[in-house]
């Protein structure tokens, strides 16, 4: 029923911006907890950001806190990630993914990623 769709990858240079979205269809979105996270090659997929269903409460990875910048727009179903100062470690394909519940430690949609590289 839910759907995710990542947009905004590509290539940049180190220090450089980008800024991903995440469009959702269906299930109620204004009530879902949101978060992104990433996966490098080799590496487990990890945490970077989510924001609750009101937009207020935030949380981020301390490796991209003061970087990057979480934010969802509930009348559009858009989920959208600000990335400032890029370095070359935050190079991995992006996920954006929801919860029903804040209270779950897991996310129960995904969307099927965007690629992010950055060159140093």
């Amino acid at each position: 029923q839910v759907q995710l769709v990542e947009s905004g990858g590509g290539l940049v240079q180190a220090g450089g911006s980008l800024r991903l979205s995440c469009a959702a269809s269906g299930g109620t979105f204004r009530t879902y907890t949101m978060g992104w996270f990433r996966q490098a090659p080799g590496k487990e997929r990890e945490f970077v950001a989510r924001i609750a269903w009101s937009g207020v409460s935030t949380l981020y990875a301390g490796s991209v806190k003061g970087r990057f910048t979480i934010s969802r727009d509930n009348a559009k179903h858009m989920l959208s990630l600000q990335m400032n100062t890029l370095k070359p470690e935050d190079t991995a394909v992006y996920y954006c993914a929801a919860k029903e519940s804040t209270n779950r430690p897991h996310y129960d949609y995904w969307g099927q990623g965007t690629q992010v590289t950055v060159s140093s």
